[in-house]
């Protein structure tokens, strides 16, 4: 097939980017699929090895758009990152990275990015984000810390990990945005990436995600999970169904969570990591997004998503 993925930002994209980061993985994936992949992004945009073609950002989701002006067809699929002003006459799909506001529900081309995401945007149709195994750093051996690395916004639950670590003693090491005082148990190191964001999720004990809102279908959780790191999570929004029995451990409160924590050696890396091989690799969302496409061209319509637990046909 030609599948032409769009996206409003230039790519790839400068610091976190998890939505941005997906769409080049994904891109690739398909094209590893051997399918052919035009992106169209943001001036600027330069993915080695694959076709990219510039597009105004403001154009891109208006009711003007025609994609036809910047990408040579013809097509079979086009895949938005953002819903379209004016539905095309190709066919196409969306993902929805993000949660509507509430009372709205999502359309019949809609994506989400896990089940409860689906379920909370009255659709069925979902495909889990997947994550390139290769750009991130396996250790079996663990260091002498644990880590959390997200926004410092009070949904991601960074205070809960704070209060932890001083309530056990525990090494916490902080990566995010803003830098809020703590105790001697926490160290703050900013925002990170590259090598030293491999380093530090493949080293830490485990990874705190104590959220407090409906993540739709965190990247780092994933990251975590390649790096053999076990995740921590509460059960909020996608965190039961990423985190699963062999990844980590849910808990509601604090009790709950440090509960969880003094389990960590029942998490052994391989057995992490290997969640992350069979259900997060990028050609696992770029085999799933395959099969939303076919059923569209096949069908009309979007079949529902498949569980993370769930063989690959």
């Amino acid at each position: 097939m030609h599948i032409v993925q769009l996206h409003h930002s230039r790519l790839p994209v400068a610091g976190y980017g998890g939505a941005q980061r997906i769409v080049v993985w994904l891109a690739y994936a398909l094209a590893e699929l051997g399918h052919d992949v035009t992106v169209a992004a943001a001036p600027g945009t330069a993915l080695p090895g694959l076709r990219c073609v510039a597009l105004d950002p403001n154009e891109l989701y208006s009711a003007t758009f025609d994609v036809r002006h910047v990408v040579p067809g013809p097509f079979d699929v086009l895949h938005f990152h953002g819903p379209p002003l004016l539905a095309p006459t190709i066919p196409y799909v969306h993902t929805l990275h993000g949660n509507m506001g509430p009372g709205r529900q999502a359309d019949a081309r809609a994506i989400c990015v896990s089940e409860n995401h689906a379920q909370r945007h009255g659709t069925r149709s979902f495909v889990h984000n997947g994550v390139r195994l290769d750009e991130y750093r396996y250790e079996e051996r663990k260091g002498d810390f644990d880590l959390f690395m997200a926004r410092l916004h009070s949904v991601k639950g960074w205070r809960t990990a704070v209060s932890i670590a001083r309530r056990c003693r525990i090494k916490l090491v902080l990566a995010g945005g803003w830098r809020p005082s703590f105790s001697r148990y926490v160290r703050f190191v900013g925002e990170v990436s590259g090598e030293r964001k491999r380093y530090l999720l493949a080293a830490a004990r485990c990874l705190w995600m104590p959220v407090q809102w409906d993540d739709p279908c965190p990247v780092n959780v994933l990251e975590a999970l390649a790096s053999g790191t076990p995740v921590i999570g509460t059960p909020r929004g996608s965190l039961p169904e990423l985190v699963g029995p062999d990844g980590g451990g849910i808990g509601a409160t604090e009790e709950e969570l440090i509960a969880v924590r003094r389990r960590l050696d029942e998490w052994n890396p391989a057995m992490v990591r290997a969640r992350a091989e069979r259900f997060f690799s990028h050609l696992r969302m770029a085999r799933d997004y395959v099969r939303m496409y076919e059923h569209l061209l096949t069908h009309g319509a979007l079949p529902p998503g498949r569980r993370a637990d769930a063989a690959e046909s």
